[in-house]
């Protein structure tokens, strides 16, 4: 997939406000500091379109760009750390799950995993809910560039061994990495693919510049 246009859309702390769900829309989400605003950046090619940020938890709204004007990608607000009030947390959750729950048009849930870590419980935990809740998703490894290929396939042959002990199959996986592009054609072709089938639907659609 060629990227030839990627724009901030809108942000939203409400799903009665989201645009109009008649394109295939990607969520990305993770725990807050796995490098989620680095990663969409170098998936479009566009430098500072996700704001980045040294602060865990900077994303605080649904982010919505649009892509090639005829999809969608979502930047959800990262789950665990985040410095603000367990409140705001907590409202955050609400939102994001209502959303995840609801969206219509979400085709996939890209969840962002730290290569660098062993599997962590509250990725697991995220993954298991989004299992339950009948929402696809695929794993994200990021941050490759960070440490041995050797040391991030061993950390990926065991999360995928932990995912095993929830689901009967593992999702797809991807590894990735912000600083050298190792994985966006792969996600990119990934995202293609499920286009095409969105697109097999019958579905009428307004004009893009119309939402």
């Amino acid at each position: 997939m060629i990227i030839k246009s990627a724009e901030f859309q809108c942000s939203n702390t409400r799903t009665d406000r989201l645009p109009a769900p008649v394109l295939p829309e990607y969520a990305f989400i993770g725990r807050s500091n796995v490098g989620k605003s680095s990663l969409i950046n170098m998936l479009v090619q566009k430098k500072g379109l996700a704001k980045t940020s040294q602060t865990p938890g900077k994303t605080q709204l649904i982010n919505h760009f649009l892509i090639n004007e005829n999809w969608q990608l979502v930047d959800l607000p990262g789950y665990g750390y985040a410095k603000t009030s367990r409140s705001n947390r907590s409202d955050w959750e609400k939102f994001i799950r209502y959303y995840l729950r609801n969206r219509e048009n979400l085709q996939c849930v890209f969840t962002l995993i730290d290569s660098r870590l062993t599997p962590q419980k509250i990725d697991l935990e995220f993954c298991s809910w989004l299992g339950e809740n009948g929402i696809p998703f695929v794993l994200v490894f990021t941050k490759a560039d960070k440490q041995s290929k050797v040391k991030s396939d061993q950390n990926m042959a065991k999360f995928r061994k932990s995912i095993l002990e929830l689901f009967e199959e593992a999702p797809p996986q991807f590894i990735t990495s912000a600083e050298t592009d190792e994985g966006r054609d792969e996600v990119l072709a990934f995202i293609d693919d499920l286009n095409k089938k969105f697109e097999k639907l019958d579905i009428v659609r307004p004009d893009p510049s119309e939402i």
